[in-house]
């Protein structure tokens, strides 16, 4: 029997059920925070929702159409900073998947603005690269694990 995406972890890593987390946002409740709405953003590229990906990217700077094809097999989230003044806010994340040779990296540098009580995707300067965790750093796998204890 196929396991329903509600009954899982979100995949934003906040440890809650996709139900109580993601799941509402990508179904139009508005985003709280900035954060909230990176993380569920990052939840629709591991989930492979393309439409919810547009709909939250401000109209000033959206693409016209978005291709998920050729996109990584994104394993975990690490926001490394959040915040907002007023209607502005900022993430910085890191956003990692398997590489043929260990583990890539996506950091990015994203700004928001809120509208009409709802947070979008202004822009981000994204950096990509290998990462390297260290033996006692939690996996990239996002097992919440030791590296060395999981895939090191």
């Amino acid at each position: 029997m196929a396991t329903e995406a509600a009954d899982l972890n979100c995949p934003c890593g906040s440890g809650d059920a996709y139900d109580s987390c993601c799941g509402p946002i990508h179904q139009g409740r508005a985003a709280a925070t900035p954060e909230a709405l990176m993380r569920s953003r990052y939840t629709a590229f591991v989930l492979a929702l393309p439409d919810y990906l547009l709909a939250t990217w401000h109209p000033r700077t959206r693409p016209a159409t978005l291709s998920l094809d050729g996109s990584p097999a994104w394993a975990s989230l690490q926001v490394l900073s959040a915040g907002q003044r007023g209607d502005e806010g900022q993430v910085h994340f890191r956003a990692l998947y398997p590489a043929a040779e260990g583990w890539g990296s996506l950091e990015e540098a994203s700004e928001f603005v809120r509208e009409g009580g709802r947070w979008y995707y202004l822009h981000g300067r994204t950096r990509e690269g290998v990462y390297k965790p260290g033996r006692n750093d939690r996996c990239p796998c996002g097992s919440g694990r030791k590296f060395k204890a999981c895939c090191g």
